[in-house]
């Protein structure tokens, strides 16, 4: 950077006439120029403190939940790793709007995450008519924390035993069977939609802030059945207060190999049931790469440590650790996916 100091002008004010000495005004200059280059590197400095504060990570549920429980796994390594706080913050609402608009308007500063899912950072845009944000444009990509099946589940005092129980409860009662799920447009609501398309049932839908609520709304027979993510079915599975009927995925699970898929176990109307739940960490749009890529490489390095992975086993989630860009591409077709599945099956937020 060149800085041009012009001479007084004899026309000027007397009290500035005056001609400086030599070394003051190489002082001037070099005083200049210190604050110029000061200035013109502020913001690589700030990106090289960082992080420099802790980090609020919002999880956009119920405490409890599937994205409440492994932002607080994936929060507490991160916390280690970094030398910073990262506190888990809840906000739920709107099947995963009111938290994830949230962070959609906060500061790009890397001080703002959010645990997206499939339903707040895919399926949503489809299944609201009014959205306060882009699930794409409004979020910059971290790393895809892994995939994980839904499971129907009845309480253990159900005498529904088996898929075509509650299909035939169905049928004998349209709209009496009911079903409750985390909120509007997760994939719970979404297996459950599209369970009774593919069936040709009518269930009533019970939306709650969040797999928490939902799960004790099960517990106290509020509802008949829940498309509950394994990460909250299974401690309630474990412990004999829930009983598994079938997972949403194409495959048995590792965890529960007894348990059939519902397309094995629906019926020829149900061959080709699958739908498969994800979790990833996303920014706001415009946070700096330096700090994209510092987090996702270390949450991309906890995913892949033993003790983590055999915990996320234990939850019945397949760990990924994909970074941004794949995360990106993985997003861009789930947000396709979904938009053809909830136009071909007419389902509407409530």
């Amino acid at each position: 950077m060149l800085l041009h100091l012009r001479p007084l002008r004899a026309s000027q004010p007397a009290h500035r006439s005056r001609r400086s000495h030599p070394l003051s005004r190489c002082r001037l200059a070099l005083g200049l120029l210190a604050c110029a280059l000061s200035t013109v590197g502020a913001p690589a400095h700030a990106q090289d403190a960082w992080p420099a504060k802790p980090i609020s990570y919002v999880v956009p549920f119920a405490a409890g939940g599937t994205t409440d429980v492994l932002g607080r796994l994936i929060g507490q390594r991160l916390s280690q790793m970094i030398g910073q706080p990262v506190v888990v913050e809840n906000r739920a609402g709107a099947g995963g709007n009111i938290g994830s608009d949230y962070v959609a308007k906060a500061a790009p500063d890397g001080y703002t995450l959010v645990g997206g899912t499939i339903s707040s950072h895919s399926i949503n845009v489809s299944l609201y008519p009014k959205m306060p944000y882009d699930p794409i444009k409004s979020f910059q990509p971290v790393a895809l924390i892994g995939t994980l099946p839904n499971l129907l589940v009845v309480n253990a005092n159900s005498p529904w035993k088996n898929v075509q129980d509650v299909i035939a409860a169905a049928k004998a009662k349209p709209g009496a069977v009911s079903f409750g799920s985390a909120g509007n447009g997760t994939s719970q609501h979404l297996a459950g939609e599209l369970f009774s398309s593919m069936a040709g049932v009518k269930l009533l839908h019970v939306p709650f802030k969040g797999s928490s609520p939902a799960v004790q709304a099960l517990l106290g027979n509020q509802v008949d059945v829940l498309f509950e993510n394994s990460v909250a079915a299974m401690p309630m599975i474990q412990s004999g207060k829930f009983r598994a009927l079938a997972t949403t995925a194409a495959k048995r699970s590792r965890e529960l190999p007894d348990v059939a898929t519902i397309a094995e176990a629906g019926g020829p109307k149900l061959q080709g049931y699958e739908i498969v739940s994800w979790q990833a960490v996303f920014a706001p749009a415009g946070t700096p790469a330096p700090i994209v890529n510092r987090l996702a490489t270390d949450i991309g390095k906890i995913i892949q440590e033993p003790d983590m992975r055999a915990r996320l086993a234990s939850l019945g989630i397949e760990p990924s650790g994909a970074g941004p860009a794949e995360l990106a591409a993985f997003q861009k077709s789930e947000v396709a996916k979904w938009a053809q599945l909830i136009k071909s099956a007419n389902i509407r937020a409530e």
